[in-house]
């Protein structure tokens, strides 16, 4: 059984449930939009998020989920989904998953209105039940995320982000959703805030764990999900390399900066950053991170009773340091 199928083995009723629900949650009167749905759904990924919803509520309930359960997890699906249709179009993006993205095969007018209807209809499927305090965790992170990415833009163009900065780019554009999540799972069981936060915070260092590990990526061969020093061409600061800039003399800096301004392009250049970076063990330094995120993540989990939800999200968190792609 491979780690996926093991994490998801607790909730294998609850997720097949769920993906009815979210399909019907996403249908329209417009045979256009069924069609793009339809394509949408069957090449979905992991659904690791819906997993982290399920997970959590019935690791805090002693494994009883109810409709809001379902109804957040759809929500949190929807809004992803909106997001990577959005991103795609943002990226001029032709692949997503291995397959074509929704630009690539309706163009980008049609991405963006697809990616608006998914999102309102997230929203929709709260306020049509009454869900206002699964909505405003879900309208929090929407937000979080748009400020994010935005952030991250404006940083790039001056290519002066700091390890701080950078972290607060990572946590809102990546570790938000999954603190999400786990807020939304808590939140629709019980009414505890303290333990809504708990889970809350919970999610949010897998985030910056997980973002981190992506970040390593871009330096190592073994990446399947996307091409070595991808992250340099498109500019991105990344924890590898702020490390690096910050621990290596102004002359080389200024060749480094140089290159990922100017040389972005160059194969031979780029192949050169990277070799920088590690010589300069910024690898290492964002490795020793991640790690340190993961371990805060499972020390939150420690006062739980065992259970095999709690054994599938510790395995969750150590897979999201440990996954090949």
């Amino acid at each position: 059984m491979n780690i996926t199928a093991q994490i998801k083995q607790p909730i294998n009723k609850e997720m097949e449930l769920f993906e009815k629900k979210f399909y019907e949650s996403m249908t329209s009167k417009v045979a256009l939009l069924n069609r793009i749905t339809y394509y949408i759904v069957n090449r979905k990924g992991k659904q690791m998020r819906p997993m982290f919803v399920f997970l959590t509520a019935k690791m805090i309930s002693n494994g009883i989920v109810n409709e809001r359960t379902y109804r957040g997890a759809s929500v949190i699906e929807l809004i992803h989904t909106a997001t990577l249709v959005h991103d795609d179009v943002v990226d001029d993006s032709n692949r997503r998953r291995g397959f074509f993205s929704i630009n690539a095969l309706w163009k980008n007018k049609i991405a963006v209105l697809v990616g608006d209807f998914l999102l309102s209809k997230g929203l929709l499927l709260s306020i049509d039940n009454g869900d206002f305090d699964l909505l405003r965790i879900i309208s929090v992170a929407v937000r979080e995320m748009s400020e994010g990415e935005l952030l991250q833009i404006e940083k790039a163009r001056r290519l002066d982000i700091d390890e701080e900065i950078y972290y607060e780019i990572i946590r809102q554009k990546t570790a938000t959703l999954i603190a999400a999540c786990c807020a939304l799972g808590a939140k629709s069981v019980s009414e505890d805030e303290i333990l809504v936060e708990k889970m809350r915070k919970f999610g949010e260092l897998i985030g910056m764990a997980f973002q981190i590990k992506d970040d390593l990526f871009d330096y190592t061969d073994e990446a399947i999900g996307k091409p070595t020093g991808i992250d340099i061409k498109e500019q991105k600061m990344t924890l590898p390399l702020i490390y690096a800039l910050n621990n290596c003399s102004s002359k080389e800096k200024s060749w480094c900066i140089n290159s990922i301004k100017n040389h972005n392009k160059d194969k031979k250049r780029v192949k050169e950053v990277i070799q920088f970076v590690k010589d300069k063990n910024g690898l290492t330094y964002a490795e020793s991170k991640m790690v340190q995120f993961q371990q805060e993540a499972l020390e939150l989990l420690k006062d739980f009773q065992y259970s095999e939800y709690k054994d599938s999200l510790i395995l969750m968190v150590n897979y999201v340091i440990e996954r090949k792609k």
